[in-house]
């Protein structure tokens, strides 16, 4: 696999979740209000997040002694044993979307935007934490391929998401759906822990 297309499946893997976020993108495309804005917005704001993520690590790698690194990537591992236990015992059952005409102004829709994405302290933990410390043992051209790959997903997704909305809501708001979304994530997580493993298991051999 490329590490393109890896970065494009981690990232999605991550963005993959119904918060409140990706409803307010949905409400928005509903009411086809200011949906390209909000989409760019999330977007870029994904991009920049990620590759901060991808800077800080390979700035500081130089400093990164063994035990340092062997605790990032416990920590790692955590993160994503939890990401995947919270998938597990996600339940989907009471979505709901604001589809009542309420049009926000051009001014609302950017602070609200902004406000979901900078003030979801989960957007720190999946863009900067995760895929900085995930690629941080990459070569340097691999890591920006890398985040590329994870920040073209974020386009993909939040353009796909917000302009389709009319057609994806009656999906998304089905349990079925978000049952084979999980178990997707959770398969390609899982098998993100083993390479994770594996890395460990060379700080202790």
């Amino acid at each position: 696999m490329s590490f393109i297309g890896l970065g494009f499946l981690t990232g999605l893997s991550l963005i993959l979740a119904l918060g409140a976020q990706n409803i307010f993108v949905i409400e928005q495309g509903l009411k086809k209000n200011y949906i390209f804005m909000v989409c760019l917005i999330c977007s870029i704001s994904d991009l920049i997040l990620i590759f901060l993520g991808i800077y800080l690590f390979d700035f500081f790698e130089g400093y990164l002694s063994e035990t340092v690194e062997f605790i990032l990537n416990l920590l790692l591992l955590v993160f994503l044993v939890h990401f995947i236990f919270g998938k597990i015992k996600s339940k989907y059952q009471n979505i709901t979307f604001d589809e009542k005409q309420i049009i926000l102004s051009f001014k609302s829709v950017i602070v609200k935007t902004l406000g979901f994405t900078y003030l979801n302290p989960h957007v720190y933990s999946d863009t900067v934490f995760f895929l900085g410390n995930f690629s941080k043992n990459f070569a340097f051209q691999n890591k920006y391929y890398f985040g590329l790959g994870a920040a073209l997903s974020s386009f993909a997704f939040f353009f796909l998401l917000g302009y389709l909305s009319k057609s994806f809501s009656k999906y998304l708001k089905g349990e079925k759906i978000w049952k084979y979304i999980n178990n997707f994530i959770i398969l390609f997580m899982s098998c993100l822990c083993v390479y994770i493993i594996n890395d460990l298991y060379k700080f202790i051999a």
